[in-house]
């Protein structure tokens, strides 16, 4: 038997079979007064919605069952959403739903539309995971009040709030890689109606790591700050909230060792490394109005502005890549309830986009600005919780490529509280951008190409799902299966099959598809003890070059098993996630001295975390590991020898870059100060 099945095995059998105490973590304790008999209960950490559209909510318990450092790190336990490297020089991470690259998945903050663009490829890293209130995540068509954009499903991430229970705490967190990470946060009741909020963030990756002995930096150095300052006022008619963010981040990967020459034509020089550098400069502000105009019917107007700025200067080798992206939205929306069973949401809403881009690539980029007013109204019957049907309808008008229509319709059908079903079918557009977007791909030495007159993707989502809870003794087993079809009408398709040499942004010329089936039950087996089992495959495929074929780099399947176990009165907790990760298709390999430069196919591969956390009064300390399995993908990096030339790729990327990471740190919380 391996090292890493062994492993498996006794860290998900070593869980301990008793313990007591009390906890003070308030922000994931429900907690009710009857006749002078206090009762305290855990709530779940995944809840599913019991909204007409399929959205599960991740709460702050269930963030705190791994370290989640960021954003891309809170969906460990998550069987719906993959996070995995984009690359293995740059640490950017990529986010995928539905089978489909996160591009497609509609990111919003506090229900705003954020971190799109030149952001994409690092805005994972961008929002601390102590930050997080919760985060919601709804697959397939979605409403229409937050826009045209999601495709396979939207992400919204609740902060902290000011008006919130008051609150000070703060996080410490240091790996066996070297990264130290340090988070505060807090708010202040200034009077009956105003309060304050201010949360800061820090961390550093000074040390490089080179694992696998190929000259590079397993990940870059990093260093990081943000700070955001929020506000609100709580009245009786009227309602105000707003947001200053800012935040720096610097890379530093590359060669760590070098024995190449850089091929530049018409000079010899000496040999020097092929470094990355990137720094990212972000800057994000918000404010939210709302006028309750009659709180019996639910009658409200609210005005929603936003605006962010985003400055990016990026080096990879002898390539720069600058960019500056400007971003302004406004929302206005009328909501009201007529009667018991029926409401109307309607508003107008305006996007817009500037970009400016420097680059010294052997193309041409257009990346104009684009504005996009629209108009939407969307209309919801409930007939009790047995049938929600809401339709929303949508007109935008771009000015690159002028006026759509998106209609999306959900059902829900709950005949008894133990069943529901629901159906959804919907629309969603988007316009690429593909530097921006996918600028990692810059680190190899693949040719870019890209097409002009990209077309405005648009994309067809059908989804059908349904959960049943089969009462067992004073349990209840929790059943889930769902079946999400994606159909592309015009799409910008990234090519790295028809030429091994060069990455091709064009149009679909041909079938584009994504088919994904999930399955799922939760069950707690005695008290504190709960596990989660979830199988997905997925089978996505597009067409390259004329070719109808497996989206290269998508796992077939994946597996997830998550076990927690928190005894007695919460003093300790447990926690172990094991992922079984499908194998997949390669893009087509160029061949060196008649070998191909790698494998057609990778196969599958298992991953294991685990973390214990024991609780105190006012604070607690958490210890546990990520890939304690230890697998790494051999040689990440093609032609690693030699990054000046054609044939070095540092983005066929399929599987962790790095071994096992141990963590400890350590949470304070102080809640009604």
């Amino acid at each position: 038997m391996s090292i890493r099945y062994l492993a498996i095995g006794m860290l998900l059998c070593a869980l301990p079979a008793d313990g007591q105490g009390t906890t003070a973590e308030a922000d994931t304790i429900k907690t009710e007064t009857l006749d002078g008999v206090t009762v305290t209960a855990q709530p779940a950490g995944r809840t599913k919605s019991r909204n007409v559209v399929n959205a599960e909510m991740i709460t702050a318990s269930e963030l705190l069952r791994a370290a989640c450092c960021n954003l891309g790190e809170s969906f460990t336990t998550n069987p719906s959403v993959d996070v995995n490297y984009a690359d293995a020089a740059t640490g950017a991470q990529q986010i995928k739903l539905l089978g489909l690259s996160g591009t497609y998945v509609q990111m919003l903050t506090e229900n705003i539309p954020n971190l799109r663009g030149v952001a994409s490829p690092f805005a994972l890293s961008f929002i601390p995971g102590p930050w997080m209130q919760s985060i919601q995540v709804s697959k397939g068509a979605s409403s229409v009040k937050n826009g045209y954009e999601s495709i396979t499903g939207q992400i919204n991430v609740e902060f902290k709030k000011p008006q919130a229970t008051p609150f000070a705490d703060a996080n410490l967190y240091v790996n066996s890689k070297g990264k130290v990470e340090a988070n505060l946060g807090g708010n202040l009741k200034l009077s009956k109606r105003w309060s304050t909020a201010l949360l800061g963030h820090y961390e550093m990756l000074d040390k490089a790591h080179d694992g696998n002995d190929d000259g590079f930096a397993d990940m870059p150095k990093m260093r990081q700050g943000s700070l955001q300052s929020r506000w609100a006022w709580m009245g009786d008619h009227y309602v105000f909230q707003a947001s200053v963010k800012g935040l720096k981040e610097h890379r530093e990967g590359g060669q760590i060792s070098h024995h190449s020459t850089p091929a530049v034509q018409g000079s010899a020089q000496s040999p020097l490394p092929y470094s990355i550098d990137i720094t990212n400069e972000r800057y994000e502000a918000f404010t939210k109005n709302a006028l309750m105009l009659d709180k019996e019917q639910g009658t409200n107007v609210a005005l929603i502005l936003a605006g962010s700025v985003h400055h990016e200067w990026a080096t990879y080798g002898q390539k720069h890549f600058n960019a500056d992206e400007r971003n302004g939205y406004a929302s206005l929306m009328f909501e009201s309830d007529f009667g018991p069973h029926h409401s109307l949401s309607t508003g107008v809403s305006i996007d817009h986009a500037h970009f400016a881009i420097d680059h010294n690539l052997l193309l041409t980029t257009h990346s104009p600005e684009e504005t996009t007013p629209g108009v939407y109204a969307q209309y919801t019957y409930k007939l009790g919780e047995k049938l929600v049907v809401m339709g929303g309808l949508r007109w935008d008008h771009s000015s690159l490529h002028g006026g759509f229509v998106t209609p999306r319709m959900h059902v829900k059908l709950s005949p008894t509280e133990l069943f529901t079903l629901r159906a959804s079918v919907g629309k969603g557009y988007r316009t690429a951008r593909p530097l921006e977007e996918n600028n990692y791909l810059l680190a190899s030495g693949r040719q870019i190409v890209i097409d002009p007159n990209l077309q405005q993707e648009e994309a067809w989502n059908y989804g059908l799902s349904a959960n049943l809870n089969i009462p067992l003794g004073e349990k209840s087993l929790e059943l889930g299966a769902e079946y999400y079809y994606t159909s592309f009408r015009h799409q910008t398709v990234v090519d790295l099959d028809s030429d091994p040499h060069a990455v091709h942004f064009g149009n679909l010329d041909g079938r584009s598809y994504s088919h994904t089936w999930q399955v799922e039950a939760t069950y707690p087996f005695f008290e504190g003890f709960t596990m989660t089992a979830t199988y997905r495959r997925t089978n996505v495929k597009s067409t390259y070059g004329g070719v109808l074929r497996e989206k290269p780099l998508t796992n077939r399947y994946k597996g997830l098993l998550t076990a927690s176990y928190k005894p007695g009165l919460g003093k300790w907790q447990f926690d172990a996630t094991l992922q079984l990760n499908g194998g997949g298709r390669l893009p087509q390999p160029y061949t060196v001295g008649g070998q191909p430069s790698w494998a057609e196919r990778y196969s599958g591969y298992e991953q294991l975390s685990a973390q214990v956390t024991r609780y105190f009064r006012h604070w607690s300390i958490y210890a546990g590991g990520e890939n304690l399995t230890n697998f790494r993908q051999k040689n990440p990096i093609v032609g690693a020898s030699d990054p000046w030339s054609r044939d070095f790729d540092a983005t066929m990327i399929w599987g962790p870059v790095h071994g096992a990471v141990f963590y400890v740190g350590v949470r304070l919380n102080w809640n009604k100060i």
